[in-house]
């Protein structure tokens, strides 16, 4: 099975799956802030309200942790159980998250856990997890045919082949390709 991450949904397989992100952070982010806020506007750290704030922005920031970790264990684990070769793209999460627009989704993404875990997992299950080049050009090229568009902005969702004139799913289309790639390599 190949797998595509992503931000709005967290990954799509080579089966037309799309799974979604549950978006753990946006979910508490308003509350985080505002036990933020209140924490900045404690001026002695000693006190024992300071150390109260302290104490629930440790706690919004746990149960987001937490939240995270637990559905990354449970979608790894199903994928490994469920498929004997897993194809991912070897991202480069710690270079992706300087881009300042995207790096909260990212993080909060939890892409580079979701690979270590199904790393680990593979090996325990018995299974095979391949990792293919992270340059490949798995939405930009043509599942059908092989042909590579030159620019594809990350706007555009779907597509149409300029060759064949299949219309893709940018999504399923490079979880097909990273699919491909990884088993039998570029046709």
């Amino acid at each position: 099975m190949g797998i595509d991450l992503g931000i709005t949904s967290l990954l799509t397989t080579s089966d037309g799956e799309k799974v979604a992100n549950p978006k753990n952070l946006q979910r508490l982010h308003k509350k985080l802030r505002l036990a933020q806020k209140s924490l900045g506007r404690k001026p002695n750290k000693k006190s024992n309200n300071y150390q109260k704030a302290r104490l629930k922005v440790a706690k919004i920031h746990a149960k987001i942790k937490d939240s995270r970790l637990d559905y990354t264990h449970k979608l790894t684990t199903q994928l490994i159980r469920e498929n004997q070769t897993i194809v991912v793209e070897d991202l480069a999460v710690k270079n992706m998250v300087k881009n300042h627009k995207l790096a909260r989704a990212i993080s909060d993404a939890n892409w580079g856990e979701l690979v270590r875990q199904l790393e680990y997992k593979a090996d325990w299950y018995g299974r095979e997890l391949i990792k293919i080049d992270r340059y490949f050009p798995s939405s930009k090229r043509c599942s059908n045919c092989g042909h590579v568009m030159e620019t594809l902005p990350l706007n555009i969702r779907e597509w149409d082949c300029p060759e064949c004139g299949s219309h893709h799913d940018r999504d399923i289309n490079a979880s097909v390709n990273i699919l491909r790639m990884g088993t039998r390599g570029v046709r």
